[in-house]
Formats: C-alpha cells, sequence, structure tokens
C-alpha cells in the first residue's frame, strides 16, 4: 500500500470518527434538554395542581353559577386525569400556546416576550458591575491574605450576601433618589419618555442609542443604574468570595512559587500564572450568578416597579394566574439550562484539555 493511500485512509478515518463524536455528543445534549425541560414542566404542572388556588374561579369569578362553573371545569381540562391534563399542557407549549393572561387578557408568550428584555437589561448590567468590581476584588483579597484589604473585601462581602436585597433597595431609593437626587425613581422611564423610542430589542439603552434619542438613553440610565448596582453588589459579593477562594488555593500551588523563584514579580505570578488557572471554576460561579439574576430578580423589581420578569411572575401569584406563573416558571429554566450549556461552551475556550473529541 502505498504512502498517500495510508494516509488518505487515516485521515478517512479520523473524520469518521470526529463525525461519530459529533453525532454522539450533539444526541447527548439535545437528550439532555428534552428529559430537562419535561421533567420542569413536570413538576411545575403538577405543584401548580396541587395547590388551593382555584383555576376555574380565576376564570369566572366567585359569582358564578353552578353550571357556569362546570362549563368551566370541562372546558379547561379539569375532569381528566391529572397525567392527561400534563399532556394536553405539554403539546400545547410545544406548539408555542402558554395559554391566556388571565391578569392583562394576552397571550402568556406575548407577554413574556415583552418583560423578558427588562430583566435581560438589568440583570446584564449587574452581572457586569459584579464582574468588574468582585473579580479584581477577589484577588486582591487572596493576594493580601490575613491584611486589612482582605479584612475589608471580606466584611464588604459578607454585607451583601446576608443583607436583604429589598432592604438595600429601599434604603438606596431613600438616600439616592429622596434625599440627594443623584437618580431617577422607580420604573424604566419617565412617564412623559414612555412610547417615544420604538421597542426593537426591548432593551431601552440600546433602542435609544439605535435612534439617536439621547436623553432617552440619559434617563433611561439614570432609572437603571440604582437597580442594577443593587444587584450587582449582591452579585459581586459573591463572586469576589469565590474568587478569593480559588486565588488562595492557586497561590499555594509550586508553580507560582517557581515562577517567583525565576524572577516573576509578585503581581505578574498572580495574574499572568495563577489567574488563568481558575476561569474555568470562575465561568461556572459568574454563569450561576448571572442566571440567578435572571430569574427576574423578584423582589428588586418589586422594590423599583421595573417591569420585568420578576415583576410579571409577582403579579401573577397575587392574582391566581396560574397560566402566566407556569409560563415565567419554564422560561426561568430555560434560561439555567441555555447558561448552563453557554458555560460548557466557554469551558472549551478557557481549558484547551477539553476541546479534544
Amino acid at each position: 500500500m502505498s504512502r498517500e493511500t495510508t494516509t488518505g485512509a487515516i485521515a478517512q478515518q479520523r473524520r469518521g470518527h470526529f463525525a461519530a463524536t459529533v453525532v454522539r455528543r450533539t444526541g447527548s445534549f439535545v437528550a439532555s434538554l428534552l428529559v430537562t425541560f419535561v421533567g420542569l414542566t413536570a413538576v411545575t404542572f403538577f405543584i401548580s395542581r396541587l395547590t388551593k388556588i382555584d383555576p376555574v374561579l380565576t376564570v369566572v369569578g366567585d359569582k358564578a353559577t353552578k353550571a357556569a362553573y362546570d362549563n368551566a371545569y370541562k372546558a379547561l381540562g379539569l375532569d381528566q386525569s391529572l397525567f392527561i391534563q400534563y399532556g394536553i399542557y405539554l403539546k400545547r407549549l410545544l406548539s408555542g400556546d402558554f395559554g391566556v393572561s388571565v391578569l392583562t387578557s394576552h397571550p402568556v408568550l406575548g407577554d413574556l416576550v415583552r418583560v423578558f428584555p427588562a430583566t435581560f437589561e438589568l440583570a446584564t448590567i449587574a452581572t457586569i458591575i459584579g464582574v468588574l468590581v468582585g473579580v479584581p476584588a477577589g484577588v486582591l483579597a487572596a493576594a493580601r491574605k490575613g491584611r486589612w484589604p482582605d479584612h475589608v473585601i471580606r466584611v464588604v462581602g459578607l454585607f451583601g450576601y446576608s443583607v436583604p436585597v429589598f432592604w438595600l433597595g429601599l434604603v438606596g431609593l431613600f438616600v439616592f433618589y429622596g434625599k440627594l437626587g443623584w437618580v431617577s425613581g422607580t420604573g424604566r422611564l419617565d412617564v412623559f419618555y414612555e412610547g417615544v423610542v420604538t421597542l426593537r430589542t426591548g432593551v431601552i439603552l440600546i433602542d435609544a442609542a439605535l435612534e439617536g434619542q439621547w436623553e432617552i438613553l440619559a434617563n433611561a440610565f439614570s432609572h437603571l443604574i440604582l437597580p442594577a448596582s443593587i444587584l450587582g453588589y449582591y452579585s459581586l459579593a459573591y463572586i469576589a468570595r469565590m474568587t478569593r477562594s480559588f486565588m488562595i488555593d492557586q497561590l499555594g500551588q509550586e508553580y507560582v512559587t517557581a515562577a517567583r523563584i525565576k524572577g516573576t514579580s509578585f503581581w505578574g505570578a498572580v495574574w499572568r500564572h495563577a489567574f488563568p488557572n481558575i476561569m474555568v471554576p470562575l465561568i461556572t460561579v459568574i454563569a450561576l450568578s448571572y442566571a440567578s439574576l435572571l430569574e427576574g430578580a423578584v423582589l428588586t423589581e418589586t422594590v423599583f416597579a421595573w417591569p420585568g420578569l420578576g415583576l410579571y411572575i409577582t403579579r401573577a401569584l397575587f392574582n391566581s394566574d396560574m397560566n402566566a406563573v407556569l409560563g415565567g416558571t419554564v422560561v426561568v429554566g430555560a434560561v439555567f439550562v441555555g447558561i448552563n450549556q453557554l458555560s460548557d461552551l466557554l469551558y472549551k475556550l478557557f481549558d484547551p484539555r477539553l476541546r479534544t473529541p
């Protein structure tokens, strides 16, 4: 057999192996998504059915006649077994039908598309604040372990993830809006700016910039900065604590000592040698922090009347709007699954060992 033939056979074998690996990983990914989706919807559906909230009364009202109640009971499929009800709900869900919200009288899917960008905007800015401040703070605390910078950062972090978020929000509104007037109040925009900008992405900062509405952009930022900072403080406290823990472990490794012996400066050893080795676990921490904020930041959105997913679910619960509650819960679960998969992809970028089949 010639050398060219052998090389071609090896190349073909490698391509076949690569294709098989791709198919296997894709199948595993799809199966994982399906199992997670079915489990999530099943748990939320059956819990909603076990609550004391009567979905029929939510539709017809508590003054409806028995005949109207019975007709609505059958129309909603509640005369079927729970498993049949779940099958019907899952079939509708897969077709994009989340039901109609009792509170807004609009399709739940449309409501979720409308409110989610507000939560995305708030959580993204908060996470950026948490990463930009929390990561350097954690590295500094680890590098100065047992000294005053470490003690200060640990106390600040302890305060951040111990104090209730809603209390920080109320204090922030009282001080920075009520007393100092440095920021705007609740909501996303002042009332007279509502509806001026065409919502293309749903993110006010982006849409205002696309239309060149710089005054509205400044007003939106003034409304956003306080709730984002409150959530960012909560996020940076967690990120700083975990970064400190990861860095302390790496700074005690022999390769850091070897780098110092070879003449590398202390901060050079910290940032060029130790810090890259904590990127993989740090990605998980940041991803989990971001996902927790994307849940809706219920208390913060309630305090600041921020029209996002958290406030939508809260109002739905208070009004026994179970279609909206279930739809919001499914979105939250989908966000967690999506962010976990994204973090897996980022692992491969920062850890070359995971790039091989």
